[in-house]
């Protein structure tokens, strides 16, 4: 049976390349996007690899629309070079940034910075690989448990989150008629080191997220890279324009 190949962005660290090493374990190969950290993204690849899997690695910048046709150019080349096909099969949305500001304090910079990596990156760049998209493929949209719940200091964040969620239910019902079911995993606190890598760093924030979460701890890179990998599985095709969010029971 031929492999599935699914593209994860911001693949080589954190929630990615959890999300990717899950995959790899249930046999599906990797296109790997990575910003800055060419040794991380050759660290991915090699794992996936050790896991009996297929891996490449691409630089992305996903907050920058205008190099996105270029990219879906080599993304087509790697696509036939290394498993003679013209198509993958899994987009997952995951590379982003933090900031934490207070909405008094948000500068217009921080703004467009997280405009342009959680959303309007999102948007332009599922749309300039949909032709590359395969028919009956999936999509997974990362947003955050911020979209539901409010703590101060990441609004501008949560208001990008909220527009993938909203997002995800329109690119459904967009690709519905090509088969490809596309959903939303929201996760909730996890300990990487995601904006300064507080929640795994500061014990106090930890002990608060904890004391807030039904199972009683933050949540691990393995909790979310799991929950990608199941929304992937051939099981999942049938779970369509939903929000699922991973956070242990998080501000319940």
């Amino acid at each position: 049976m031929t492999r599935k190949i699914a593209l994860i962005t911001g693949g080589s660290r954190g929630l990615g390349r959890s999300a990717a090493l899950k995959l790899a374990a249930q046999g599906v190969d990797l296109v790997l996007t990575y910003r800055q950290r060419a040794d991380e993204a050759a660290s991915a690849v090699a794992e996936v690899e050790a896991l009996g899997g297929k891996a490449v690695a691409l630089a992305l910048d996903v907050g920058a629309v205008g190099t996105f046709a270029a990219f879906a150019t080599a993304l087509h080349t790697q696509l036939q070079t290394h498993w003679q096909r013209d198509s993958f099969d899994f987009l997952v949305n995951n590379a982003g940034v933090g900031a934490h500001a207070t909405i008094a304090d948000t500068t217009e910079a921080q703004f467009d910075e997280l405009m342009n990596v959680h959303f309007k990156g999102v948007f332009f760049l599922t749309q300039s690989l949909l032709p590359l998209l395969a028919d009956g493929g999936r999509i997974v949209n990362i947003s955050s448990g911020l979209a539901r719940f409010a703590l101060p200091g990441y609004a501008a964040y949560a208001a990008m989150k909220g527009a993938i969620e909203v997002l995800t239910r329109y690119l459904a019902k967009e690709l519905g008629p090509r088969g490809i079911a596309v959903n939303t995993l929201a996760p909730g606190a996890i300990e990487t080191d995601f904006g300064g890598g507080a929640v795994r760093d500061n014990s106090a924030l930890n002990a608060f997220v904890a004391a807030q979460t039904a199972l009683g701890r933050a949540g691990r890179p393995d909790d979310i890279g799991g929950a990608i990998a199941l929304l992937l599985a051939p099981d999942s095709g049938w779970i369509n324009a939903q929000r699922i969010e991973a956070s242990g029971g998080m501000f319940l």
